[in-house]
Parts: structure tokens; sequence; C-alpha cells
């Protein structure tokens, strides 16, 4: 994946234990990197919410997570969980709080999938607006398997976007699925081959950046509403959300070039 930066942007990357983010343009990519599975911790959720403060301090227009080692991630790290349970009975790794900053970020953000991508991986991968997955990725949420059920959200998760049916399915059996096979459940939105991932992923990820991005984070939060509280607290929040939209020049500046350009034209700023 070729990636160019600003002089700003190479002078603040965010690095941490498991995470490396690098600006791509408008777009802020997430790479993990904690060998050899990227296990889920809690060290792990407070690293994602502040490499996507990071990104939103660098204005990111969109946002990839993906992994730079062979699997996107093999889920909880079972030592550190069965440990902290024998301490206490409830799990303080701070997963609603990731769920919070994803669904709170107000820029598109994509899961780039390779490889293993299971448990509290695919939750995370879940956790996004947008999933591409890669043809030999094998997706599936195991927690039965060890005794346990999803931790971060993929029960709501996948009911919301596969039906109960297929979500008790899912959850019960504990199965690794191909990724086809979820694109056709609507789990993931797309599967391609596995060498086009990389590139793939930065199409899309660079049409999200360049597009309007206040009206983009304006339907990601409705989105959000319905999801979460219904139809009709979406319709309720409509004139409400719209206000920045309505105000913001990406809109004056589609339309302009709408009028002079035809359809699709518009070279948007992002404010």
């Amino acid at each position: 994946m070729t990636t160019t930066h600003t002089d700003a942007q190479v002078s603040a990357p965010f690095e941490s234990r498991a995470i490396v983010g690098s600006m791509d343009g408008a777009v802020a990519v997430l790479s993990l990197g904690l060998a050899p599975y990227n296990l889920m911790d809690k060290e792990m959720n407070e690293e994602l919410i502040a490499a996507l403060e990071w990104a939103r301090d660098q204005s990111a227009r969109a946002v990839v997570l993906r992994s730079s080692l062979r699997h996107f991630s093999a889920g909880a790290n079972l030592d550190n969980m069965i440990r902290e349970a024998d301490e206490s009975e409830v799990l303080d790794w701070g997963f609603v709080e990731t769920l919070e900053a994803f669904s709170a970020f107000p820029a598109p953000i994509i899961a780039s999938v390779n490889g293993v991508c299971v448990g509290g991986g695919f939750e995370l991968a879940l956790a996004c607006d947008l999933i591409i997955a890669s043809e030999s990725a094998k997706i599936g949420s195991v927690e039965v398997t060890v005794g346990l059920q999803p931790l971060m959200g993929a029960v709501q998760r996948l009911t919301q976007r596969a039906g109960a049916a297929r979500a008790r399915e899912m959850v019960l059996l504990g199965r690794r699925y191909p990724a086809s096979t979820l694109e056709r459940w609507n789990v993931i939105n797309w599967t391609v081959q596995d060498e086009s991932l990389d590139d793939a992923t930065m199409v899309i990820a660079q049409e999200l950046a360049h597009g309007p991005t206040v009206a983009n984070a304006a339907s990601k939060r409705l989105v959000a509403i319905a999801v979460n509280q219904g139809v009709k607290a979406a319709d309720e929040a409509m004139l409400e959300v719209q206000r920045a939209v309505l105000g913001s020049a990406d809109f004056r500046t589609g339309v302009r070039s709408y009028r002079e350009n035809g359809v699709g034209m518009a070279q948007f700023e992002g404010a």
C-alpha cells in the first residue's frame, strides 16, 4: 500500500505497544501489530481509544483499522482474562468505552480484515462502520468454545446486521465462517481477493475521505440513533443533526459543482 504524508503528519505519528497510526492523505491508518495474534485486553482497548483521539487530532476524514500481522485478531488474551476473573466478578477492560469511541468518532471507520478474525477481534471489526475482508479470512464469534459469550457487543450487533436467527447460530455454535458467507448475511460489506485487500480498502477509504465530511458525520449519527433508539427517534433528531450540514461549506461546494459540472464532480474540503 502506497502512503503519502505531509511534513506535519510525518512528525506526529501514533505509536503504542499494539498500534501504529499514520496518515495517508486525509485517511488515518491504524495498524494492529501486537504479535503474534493481536490479542485483546484492557490495554488494547485503551490504545484503541487513544489512537482514535490521535486520528481526530489529525482531522482524519476516514479511518482504516487493519492488521500488520498475518491475522486481524484471534480474540481475547485468555490468560489475562482468567486471571482477572479469578479476582473480580466484573471484567473491567473498557469494552463499552471502546464501543462508544468508535460510535462517536465523526468520520467513517473501515475494518480491513485478513486471516483469522474471531472473538474480540470480530467484535472490534463489528464496531466499525464498514467491513472489508479477504477471501481467505475466517471470521466468527467463537467465545462459546471457551465457555464465554461475546463480551464486546457482538450479540446485539450481529442481531442488528443479520437478524436474530443468524446471531443465535453464530454465537451459540461458535463456528468460523468464510468472508463470502458473512457478506451474503449482511454481516460484512465486501469480500475481495487476498492480494487486493489493502488496495481495495484504501480506494474506499479515500473515497470517503474526499466526501462531504460534515454530511458523513451526520449520516453516521443518524444510523446510530436509528439502531439504538429506533426510526422515530432518528426522525425526531433529523432537524438538529441537519443544522451543521446545511451550514457547511461542502454543501455549497456541492451545489455549485452540480450546477456547473453535473453530478459527482464536487471536490469537498471537509468543512
